[in-house]
């Protein structure tokens, strides 16, 4: 949603990108031939997630970890301290849950002992910080990559709202 703040500034890089897998395409995968530049978002909580950012690194050029969750794993990984089987009592088996079971669904991901920061499993090349990352930092850091030079992200395009 912070990329589309970019409001006019959109235009300007329509004329440089095509949008392939993304949540304004409703694309579920990255195309065969892969992308120039590939921006990804959230920790890993699943063997699901990890099986994606792999796929998607092969597919991407540039890979951009997108905010405080990419980054470093941000509020999901605050349950990094407490055993799983703990997490899944507690959301599934209290005594004021109704049928308490802890889901078995094979459409279910496993999930993983901690959540994972993205540069633990794959080659990062860019980082937007914040949660989340203000709509100049995502134009900055695409143009920079547009226009093959390093970018220039002040303190002020690190936000945390």
């Amino acid at each position: 949603m912070s990329f589309l703040d970019v409001d006019e500034a959109l235009a300007d890089l329509i004329e440089h990108i095509e949008f392939d897998r993304s949540p304004l395409t409703d694309i579920k995968q990255v195309s065969e031939q892969g992308v120039d530049i590939g921006l990804i978002e959230g920790g890993l909580c699943n063997r699901e997630n990890v099986e994606v950012l792999h796929q998607f690194r092969q597919r991407c050029k540039v890979l951009v970890a997108v905010g405080a969750c990419a980054m470093y794993g941000g509020v999901p990984a605050l349950r990094n301290g407490i055993p799983v089987s703990e997490l899944l009592a507690e959301a599934y088996l209290g005594p004021d849950v109704l049928n308490a079971q802890v889901p078995q669904d094979p459409e279910l991901p496993p999930l993983l002992k901690k959540v994972l920061p993205l540069h633990e499993v794959v080659p990062i090349d860019y980082t937007l910080a914040g949660c989340p990352p203000p709509a100049a930092a995502f134009r900055e850091l695409i143009m920079a990559i547009l226009e093959q030079r390093v970018p220039v992200l002040p303190e002020d395009l690190r936000r945390f709202d």
